[in-house]
């Protein structure tokens, strides 16, 4: 299969892509994430995607070859607000009591270039999470073990987080930041060679 370059340094995305025994390369964007404010919160992550992967494109030497570049950005919407990755364990903190025992939507947006056609793709997933009623002692007890780090709205579905979450609706490849399912009907419709 031919390589893709991940723009992005999540670890669970280069999971999904190993999973998927697709080959890839890292290369972390260098771009800001604001974005228009006529856009509605769940196109926010496609647009910010997108960016990553204009960012990394210019970022290549003149010259380089690169057929394939993957986008992907995650937010948790609830309260008609974005939550992010915590910056600090009091954001962290914040986070998780405005979510407990509340239904949030985990918004994920990919975009795939395809440097031959000059052609981006866009898909968005939307997964519903449902926390259980959290106490005091429990919220501590999961900032306590560091999984916050780097994760919007300040938690890991494929970790501890895992124990305080009651429902899903939707995908956990999409919560965890790179939903399968879009990725791979992304790849077919670009005639990325999958199965080879």
């Amino acid at each position: 299969m031919e390589p893709i370059i991940l723009a992005s340094s999540s670890p669970r995305r280069q999971e999904i892509l190993k999973l998927l025994n697709i080959p890839y390369q890292v290369m972390i964007p260098n771009c800001n994430e604001e974005y228009p404010a006529d856009l509605s919160l769940e196109e926010v992550p496609e647009f910010i995607a997108t960016r990553k992967i204009d960012s990394v494109a210019r970022s290549l030497p003149s010259g380089t070859e690169y057929p394939w570049i993957l986008g992907a950005d995650t937010l948790i919407i609830a309260n008609k607000k974005i939550y992010g990755k915590p910056e600090s364990q009091e954001d962290a903190n914040k986070f998780l009591h405005e979510l407990q025992g509340k239904t949030h939507k985990v918004v994920t947006g990919l975009a795939l270039f395809n440097s031959e056609l000059h052609y981006v793709t866009n898909r968005t997933a939307i997964t519903e999470v449902t926390f259980s009623k959290m106490t005091d002692e429990e919220i501590d007890w999961y900032i306590s073990t560091d999984e916050w780090h780097g994760a919007a709205g300040g938690y890991r579905i494929q970790g501890k987080g895992s124990c305080f979450i009651k429902h899903i609706k939707g995908t956990n490849s999409a919560v965890m930041g790179l939903p399968i399912f879009e990725l791979y009907d992304m790849l077919k419709e670009q005639n990325y060679p999958f199965m080879e």
